[in-house]
């Protein structure tokens, strides 16, 4: 790994095999200044396009990425996209696969809920965004089956988004789940003002254990409460975007045989 390592990197805690990279940025360890502070790496959001592009390549050397990742503009939508598609410009997608090493997925997220998936040989990588839209639209249902595995091949990790006591919707979105799975109502916790606090968390878990991926890891984080760590859209508004990004090594990691 390069010394350019941002300095409070999450990585997946899930057995997935040493051919495997994947990480989740924080807001720290960049170049970005003011609401983008400093690890900014969407370049959508009126940041200064030479600090993301900084902040862009210590990301590369830090994972050891061949190349650029295959960033996505995301549209709270299902399509899945082959990250090694032809094509300079980020294609209108929420989710995208790859077989081929030094390709990198990647997603960018301020409160929505970033998914890493892994076949369990290490063959298929991909990433999904997860905001409540996508999810109940079955994002992660479609990303799974552009995977060349079955779900029960899988391994999935959810990456730092907008946990329950923060996130409050309303009834819609609680409605719109529930056509699709009733018991997806256990997400939900009615509160004082008529509406509900929703775990992303859990209803992520819920598609995919119902998709029929059984290895499913990570979650706990919440963007919005820790200020110092995460951007959060919902909490400020303007801000930079954390990147959550896997790929297969076209070399082996360091220290293996």
């Amino acid at each position: 790994m390069s010394d350019a390592m941002p300095n409070d990197c999450l990585w997946p805690d899930w057995p997935a095999p040493p051919g495997v990279v994947a990480a989740s940025t924080t807001r720290t360890g960049g170049v970005s200044e003011g609401p983008f502070g400093t690890l900014n790496l969407g370049a959508h959001v009126g940041d200064d396009p030479a600090a993301v592009a900084g902040n862009r390549r210590r990301l590369r050397e830090a994972l050891g990425l061949a190349a650029e990742p295959r960033w996505l503009a995301q549209v709270h939508g299902t399509i899945v996209v082959d990250a090694a598609g032809a094509g300079d410009e980020p294609p209108a997608a929420d989710a995208s696969f790859t077989t081929q090493s030094g390709v990198a997925c990647a997603v960018l997220t301020a409160d929505c809920l970033p998914v890493l998936f892994s076949t369990i040989d290490g063959t298929a990588v991909a990433a999904a965004h997860a905001g409540w839209r996508g999810l109940a639209a079955g994002v992660l249902e479609c990303t799974i089956a552009a995977m060349p595995a079955p779900p029960d091949r899988l391994l999935a990790w959810l990456g730092p988004g907008i946990s329950q006591p923060a996130f409050e919707v309303g009834p819609e979105v609680r409605d719109a789940f529930m056509a699709a799975d009733e018991g997806a109502g256990t997400a939900f916790e009615s509160n004082e003002r008529g509406r509900y606090q929703a775990d992303l968390y859990a209803l992520a878990r819920r598609r995919l254990q119902r998709a029929g991926v059984a290895g499913v890891y990570g979650g706990g984080w919440c963007t919005h409460a820790d200020a110092g760590r995460f951007f959060s859209y919902r909490r400020d508004g303007q801000c930079g975007r954390m990147a959550t990004v896997i790929a297969i090594r076209t070399c082996p990691a360091p220290g293996a045989s």
